[in-house]
């Protein structure tokens, strides 16, 4: 699907696909088009060009039945601060489908708001009004939940409260989740899956372990780093250096070997350690290298949606 507001592209031929059961992240900076690309998924936002699917419906065509299992969190949720948090519900249910009373506390229990429900909004923190939105989102049974920044604002407790409240319905309820952050923090301790959008365009889509995979950097400290990596790239140990502290091993070189070169070479050796992976190392490549190299790391797959312009059936 692609989106352009006049002469802006927003979201640039993004074929996206979320299996059923997974944790999924769609992360990238502010105006990457994560925002829009989930307002399109929802109906809110009308596509350019290219074709929606949830469910195994056209959401363009068959809105309705394509929503009707979708729960979802989208830009700031608007509540009534005079009324009651459970008040609230009550009127969200009449403009969408009603509930049983049982329904409601069941909501809220598995939100953590059944002490506080009927407090006025205004009395609320943050994170409750989080937790609040929430609640509202999981009313209609979902299968589908889509949260657009859903930590956004929260302090590290509300964040841990809410990290924790996803992994339980996803492990419980046996809930798909579509999640836009750039909260690389939380993503990597959520997310079974994650995509990157960088300027509108999809750079890397795949598991949270192949981007978090291991490459074959080795911190060197060393007392004459230039010497040092001058003389291992002569021996065929490795390949090249960056930032005066990282070496890339030859493929099949162990650091045992790069240690033995440097001490028979009389060069002291103070740290040699392989380097750590992190979600924010590989998010950061991506957005200097414009994620063309990276892209190729994931196990990309063509989707029906771009090949063929119709709605798959649900996964």
């Amino acid at each position: 699907m692609t989106k352009r507001f006049g002469t802006r592209v927003a979201v640039d031929e993004l074929t996206l696909a979320v299996p059923r059961g997974e944790i999924f992240g769609l992360l990238g900076h502010n105006g990457a088009g994560k925002s829009t690309a989930i307002g399109m998924m929802l109906g809110q936002v009308w596509p350019t060009a290219g074709t929606v699917c949830v469910c195994g419906h056209d959401v363009q065509r068959q809105r309705r039945l394509a929503l009707a299992k979708v729960g979802a969190i989208f830009e700031t949720p608007a509540c009534y601060d005079y009324l009651s948090g459970g008040r609230n519900l009550e009127i969200f249910c009449q403009y969408t489908a009603p509930v049983s009373r049982e329904r409601l506390r069941e909501v809220v229990d598995w939100v953590g708001l059944g002490t506080r429900i009927d407090s006025r909004v205004q009395t609320y923190s943050h994170g409750m009004r989080a937790r609040l939105a929430l609640a509202q989102a999981l009313l209609p049974r979902p299968e589908l939940l889509i949260l657009d920044e859903p930590a956004d604002g929260l302090d590290p407790e509300g964040m841990h409260e809410l990290r924790q409240t996803i992994l339980r319905l996803h492990a419980e309820l046996g809930l798909t989740l579509l999640l836009s952050s750039h909260l690389l923090g939380e993503v990597e301790q959520i997310c079974t899956r994650i995509a990157v959008l960088r300027q509108g365009r999809m750079v890397f889509e795949g598991p949270l372990a192949a981007a978090k995979q291991s490459r074959n950097w080795v911190r060197l400290v060393t007392d004459d780093f230039v010497a040092a990596t001058q003389d291992l790239e002569a021996a065929g140990l490795i390949g090249g250096a960056r930032d005066g502290r990282y070496v890339a091993l030859t493929p099949g070189v162990a650091t045992c070997a790069i240690a033995r070169r440097l001490v028979e070479s009389g060069r002291p050796v103070h740290e040699l350690a392989r380097e750590e992976q992190t979600l924010e190392s590989f998010y950061l490549e991506l957005m200097r290298a414009g994620g063309e190299e990276a892209a190729g790391r994931g196990d990309q797959h063509p989707s029906p949606l771009k090949s063929e312009n119709r709605c798959p059936k649900s996964e």
